[in-house]
């Protein structure tokens, strides 16, 4: 996926829990009213009455992907819109919410954005349509990111973003470090790496970042958000483990052995280029990406695990991914949850997203294909890159939740955590800032806020 949206820097304001009853589900003549199952005689009536759905997404030339639902339901077609990307189409998604017209059938929408809408009563449970029996197909943890607290399923999941660590083999070698396993081990390359040579740093955490924050707060076991019911949410972004991140993080930032640059700019892309960086902490969309964006530097990249903070078990988190989503006030909520659930279970469309659009999949099956984790591109030295990043999907941490006002907690992260880490102050002491600023936005907006 393109990677801007994986930023989580948004804008469009969350909607309070006093308009929550205004968005809900009222004009949804097709919708199943309980998680009772359909009869596949309603199904199958559904799906051959001619139909036209419109379906959101921001993927690119995606057309294959929907030709193949529309061979086999030739009754239906599929309207394809790119409303924008990320949180454009959100912003546009909630307005046409509030105005009761204007929304699409399906939509795309990442894991960390289900909250933002499931809380609004805007999106489909898709039990009641077979999405349940699908569960197995996917990858464990996904299905927990789509899933509601009473078993509803939200959405259907389409790709992922398991965190890993991309090196500068040669970098490595030259200076005699070795591909470190442990935080420990990584803060103490860090020093001899920049000691050696000042010019380079083995990582940049960008302040301007928190998409990736997240996914190291997801690896180290952090519980930020944790929704009880509708209007109720514990907000602890400076829980011990986050502390501890804060703390490994704000330390090394202190140091200098590490930068802090914002990332996807031009200095950003010029210091992969010219070596600036000897690592990047990403996600499985990232290699692909800077193949494209280091060209300079082909041949020298390899993949590895993140770092771990307890060796003896292998913990990452996740960075971005995106799902298909049915909007509860569809007049075709049939045929828009099969759509959903045939775009991302068929294994024809989950090859040619991983393969057309280069798309990290979120099915077991390919992720154990050979075909897909055999690759074997030359700017990482031959090294089967799909397969390092599909054995470190199997180790993302399945309990970590996002809260329903995302963009917000990415903009107080800026100010806070990732104003600490560039002003190289003190990011532990940020972290109740951010703390202190969730919670005031979070009570503003109606919700009872709890911290453990």
């Amino acid at each position: 996926m393109s990677r801007r949206r994986f930023l989580g820097v948004a804008g469009g304001a969350v909607l309070g829990t006093a308009a929550l009853a205004a968005c809900g589900s009222s004009g949804t003549p097709a919708a199943a009213s309980s998680a009772s199952a359909l009869s596949q005689s309603d199904i199958d009536g559904a799906m051959s009455k001619p139909t036209t759905l419109t379906f959101w997404t921001w993927v690119s030339d995606i057309s294959e992907e929907v030709a193949l639902f529309e061979k086999k339901y030739p009754a239906i077609k599929v309207n394809v819109v790119n409303a924008g990307q990320g949180s454009a189409q959100y912003t546009k998604l909630r307005t046409a919410l509030q105005a009761g017209s204007g929304a699409p059938d399906v939509c795309q929408i990442e894991y960390q954005y289900i909250p933002t809408f499931t809380i609004t009563d805007s999106l489909l449970d898709l039990r009641p349509y077979g999405a349940s029996a699908l569960r197995g197909k996917f990858v464990d943890w996904t299905w927990g990111q789509v899933s509601g607290p009473n078993g509803e399923v939200f959405a259907i999941p389409q790709d992922t973003g398991p965190m890993g660590m991309l090196y500068r083999a040669d970098i490595f070698e030259a200076h005699g470090i070795s591909v470190p396993t442990t935080w420990d081990e990584f803060a103490t390359a860090a020093h001899k790496l920049h000691a050696a040579d000042p010019s380079v740093y083995l990582t940049n955490i960008s302040a301007n970042e928190p998409a990736g924050w997240h996914g190291l707060l997801w690896q180290a076991n952090a519980k930020p958000y944790v929704m009880t019911d509708s209007s109720t949410i514990t907000v602890n972004v400076d829980d011990a483990a986050s502390q501890k991140v804060a703390s490994y993080w704000g330390e090394l930032a202190q140091a200098g052995v590490i930068s802090t640059d914002p990332d996807f700019t031009d200095s950003w892309y010029t210091g992969f280029n010219q070596g600036k960086y000897a690592t990047w902490l990403t996600a499985a969309w990232g290699p692909l990406f800077l193949s494209g964006s280091a060209q300079a530097t082909s041949g020298k990249w390899r993949a590895a695990p993140l770092p771990q903070w307890d060796s003896s078990s292998q913990v990452s988190g996740n960075w971005g991914g995106s799902t298909t989503a049915v909007i509860k006030s569809t007049p075709n909520a049939i045929a828009a949850a099969q759509f959903a659930q045939f775009l991302n279970s068929d294994p024809d469309c989950a090859s040619l997203f991983a393969s057309k659009q280069f798309l990290f999949p979120s099915t077991k099956a390919l992720l154990a294909d050979a075909g897909f984790t055999g690759q074997a591109p030359a700017f990482y030295g031959g090294q089967q890159v799909n397969e390092v990043f599909a054995k470190i999907s199997d180790t993302v941490n399945p309990t970590f939740q996002w809260p329903p006002f995302l963009d917000q907690v990415a903009t107080d992260w800026t100010n806070t955590v990732g104003k600490a880490l560039a002003d190289k102050t003190d990011a532990v002491a940020a972290l109740g800032q951010w703390q202190s600023q969730i919670t005031s936005y979070a009570q503003n907006q109606g919700f009872t806020v709890h911290t453990s």
